[in-house]
């Protein structure tokens, strides 16, 4: 992997990871295995609920602009 940057890098590692697990889950799913689903969803329901809930903490501590006085154009 030489002459790739560090953001190249871990891409290729993040697409062989979800490669893999896409495998694994395809193999659970032909097998019929009740987790091969409920895991999957429990991870991504976890992940969107973590989700919502930073998002709606980083609005909560924003700070208010100051609002800016109109500009009048004198002519």
């Amino acid at each position: 992997m030489q002459g790739r940057g560090r953001a190249q890098t871990t891409g290729m590692i993040v697409m062989a990871v979800a490669a893999i697990e896409m495998l694994l889950f395809l193999y659970g799913a032909l097998r019929r295995s009740y987790l091969a689903l409920a895991i999957p969803v429990t991870v991504a329901m976890t992940a969107l609920t973590a989700l919502g809930f930073w998002v709606g903490w980083t609005m909560m501590n924003m700070e208010e602009e100051p609002e800016e006085p109109p500009v009048s154009v004198i002519e």
